[in-house]
């Protein structure tokens, strides 16, 4: 389960120092100039806690920067590179010497990395899914895994459970095949008044692949995103890429039959990997791994589009329509929620902007079904 957070803990914590600081901005333009911010790093009783890096950061501002200030902002995203699970507790002392000594504290124990096996884990899934340092040091402190992530692993549990079913009911199963179409689950044209059609199809899939492909998505991206974003909104954007993929298909490819979890799957793949490219600096996803996963990805849609079209029997095909529809989802509501680490959504503008843009494309999907189809 994801940790909370207070968004502007950093930035409480800075002014505080800063303010106490102010006597540096002699002309309350909001701005240091670089000879007095040279001053103000030579104060060893302010600048005791403050790590090399900074330090290095803020010289070389001292050397390049043209005109010859560093606005306060500016100082402020230099400072904020840095994550302690002590802001909370400094920022209530209003206290500079007791501010300097929790930092000092907690920077001793931030160079203390534990070797145990959970530990490990948690720091590569938080250098692996989260794009900024300060959220990944703060999940690295944080995270305790109580309650566990449980959303995947049920719907995963679930799925292999129903496909079992089918296997046992239908004597045989193939790698593409064969489709329970009589199944009370199964999307079908025909049928698309029963509404849960929309939904529960993802618990039916079509032979080996199709289910070998969904349940290693699910349990490779799904549960690590789940992990650290919480089980709340991994399931939004899951439930979010399997309603768009049913409803995209009975527009898009409406004489075909539908199954499987891959609008779910697609959403949260997509929005995963938009993070990574949009951050693609930031991450620690070597590009041959990132290769490997757009290559399977690939590989499962030229093969669902193959099946859709080189099969020859009575039966209506599969569509590949949701692994399209779940993408575009993920790329919509999947990056925004994926983006904001322990944010509250209702208060980011693109949170917003995503979410009309969704429900829009459902009106319109469910108007579609019901005058036009």
């Amino acid at each position: 389960m994801a940790v909370a957070r207070n968004p502007d803990l950093d930035r409480i914590y800075l002014q505080s120092i800063a303010a106490q600081q102010a006597d540096y901005d002699l002309h309350s333009q909001g701005q240091l100039t670089l000879p007095t911010l040279r001053d103000l790093m030579a104060d060893p009783e302010l600048w005791g806690s403050v790590d090399n890096h900074m330090m290095e950061v803020l010289e070389m501002k001292c050397i390049t920067n043209i005109p010859q200030v560093l606005s306060y902002q500016e100082f402020i995203n230099i400072m904020s590179n840095r994550r302690s699970p002590s802001f909370r507790l400094a920022v209530e002392s209003p206290d500079k010497a007791t501010i300097l000594s929790v930092s000092n504290c907690i920077c001793q124990r931030d160079t203390q990395h534990s070797s145990s096996c959970f530990d490990k884990m948690v720091r590569k899934i938080a250098r692996k899914y989260l794009t900024d340092d300060i959220d990944r040091q703060y999940y690295e402190d944080q995270y305790t895994c109580c309650p566990p992530p449980l959303f995947v692993p049920i719907i995963t549990f679930v799925e292999v459970g129903f496909f079992i079913y089918h296997c046992l009911d239908m004597g045989r199963i193939t790698l593409n095949g064969p489709v329970p179409v009589n199944s009370v689950f199964i999307y079908r044209p025909d049928r698309r008044i029963e509404v849960w059609r929309f939904i529960l199809y993802m618990f039916i899939h079509a032979g080996w692949i199709h289910l070998f492909f969904n349940m290693l998505i699910q349990i490779l991206v799904g549960l690590p995103l789940e992990m650290v974003h919480g089980s709340c909104r991994i399931a939004t954007v899951y439930m979010a890429g399997v309603l768009a993929g049913s409803l995209g298909t009975s527009i898009f490819d409406m004489h075909a039959y539908l199954v499987g979890a891959s609008g779910g799957v697609y959403a949260l793949l997509a929005g995963h990997l938009a993070n990574i490219l949009l951050n693609y600096s930031h991450m620690q996803l070597g590009i041959v791994k990132l290769a490997a996963v757009l290559l399977i990805a690939s590989s499962d849609v030229g093969f669902a589009i193959w099946d859709r079209y080189s099969k020859k029997t009575p039966v209506p095909p599969i569509s590949y329509t949701a692994h399209l529809m779940g993408a575009l989802a993920g790329l919509t509501i999947g990056l925004v929620v994926l983006k904001n680490f322990e944010q509250k959504l209702h208060e980011q503008y693109m949170w917003w902007t995503a979410l009309t843009f969704y429900l829009g494309w459902l009106v319109f999907a469910i108007l579609w079904n019901i005058f036009y189809y």
